[in-house]
């Protein structure tokens, strides 16, 4: 998906959230965007609404209206998906470039719940007990007491179903080792919110281990920022660690199964990121999206199946909803004792 001058965005804004509910209660529809219109893999420099559908050429792809208010509207065949990973408690065989162990909490790190969680189709293909992973995306501490630190991830990371509580732990590496979590334990479960355009939670670390205001192949964390469209940006997920795409857009509503318990939920105006090789896959939700002067602009939740489009919730609302700031490279507690990350 190419990107569009602001002009051009704006003009077409109202439209796709005026038919985006319509459309995303049709069957196979999973996301309504604002993009520019392509014509046999074309880009034609024409503003459209852009629905993804799981099948091209199945309904109701033939039920999008080619113009909605003058608008064209652009149907591409998109699969989207959470990025949480699911493992059996033993592990998993497959090798990960981004799960190896920390002696220091910083951003970038593979974390996930102290349980199990028992699931069954058709959540997944084979029923048993699984081990969720995802990443710690970077630190925070809780408005109003900076001496705290938190760290950040995602509410299917962290939270996984609605049987949640606040105190459960949370370990790293991302997975219990040997089926007992108690010595990776490095957090518990402090905060979470699930709403319209967020889905985040916050992690009160343990002083087990030093921590830093940075995130691993990426760097000290320098701020926050909006997405911007046309930007480069990186994250370091716990399964593709480092890799970067580019802003694409910021109007993305995206329909997501959470699963037993919490079904779909649509996610409103999601950070679009687009590369031309893999940028995300399962494990990485909870990654944070990093532009190139150091300051996070989202929280990656979602990608496609490609692996080539990830979607991520702009990181203001999520540190509004959390009732948090993002620890800063060294200002406060986010610098932490220099310890090795390695």
């Amino acid at each position: 998906m190419a990107c569009l001058h602001e002009y051009q965005r704006s003009a077409i804004r109202l439209v796709k959230r005026r038919v985006e509910d319509d459309f995303l209660s049709r069957p196979g529809v999973t996301a309504v965007d604002v993009g520019e219109k392509t014509r046999r893999g074309r880009p034609t420099g024409e503003a459209a609404v852009v629905v993804s559908v799981r099948q091209k050429h199945a309904r109701p792809a033939g039920g999008i209206p080619a113009l909605v208010d003058g608008v064209p509207t652009d149907v591409v065949e998109e699969t989207i998906v959470l990025h949480r990973a699911l493992l059996s408690p033993e592990g998993n065989s497959t090798p990960v470039l981004g799960a190896e162990r920390h002696t220091t909490v910083v951003g970038g790190i593979g974390v996930g719940p102290g349980r199990t969680v028992r699931l069954v189709p058709p959540d997944v293909a084979v029923a048993g007990d699984y081990v969720v992973v995802g990443t710690l995306g970077a630190l925070l501490a809780p408005r109003g007491a900076p001496e705290r630190v938190m760290g950040l991830t995602s509410f299917h990371v962290a939270c996984v179903d609605d049987a949640w509580a606040v105190g459960d732990p949370v370990v790293h590496p991302s997975r219990p080792d040997g089926g007992c979590p108690c010595s990776d334990t490095v957090a518990v479960l402090s905060r979470a919110a699930l709403s319209h355009g967020v889905a985040a939670a916050a992690l009160s670390l343990l002083p087990v281990r030093g921590h830093r205001a940075e995130v691993v192949d990426v760097g000290p964390v320098r701020g926050t920022a909006e997405p911007v469209v046309g930007a480069r940006v990186r994250k370091r997920g716990r399964t593709t660690a480092l890799t970067s795409g580019v802003v694409v857009s910021t109007d993305a509503s995206v329909l997501v199964d959470f699963g037993e318990g919490l079904g779909m939920r649509v996610l409103r105006d999601q950070v679009r990121v687009a590369s031309a090789e893999r940028f995300t896959d399962f494990g990485d939700s909870g990654a944070v999206l990093v532009d190139d002067a150091g300051h996070v602009v989202g929280l990656h939740v979602a990608g496609s199946t490609t692996g080539l489009a990830g979607f991520a919730n702009p990181i203001a609302p999520v540190l509004r909803a959390l009732d948090v700031d993002l620890l800063v490279s060294g200002a406060g507690p986010g610098t932490g004792p220099a310890q090795d990350s390695r």
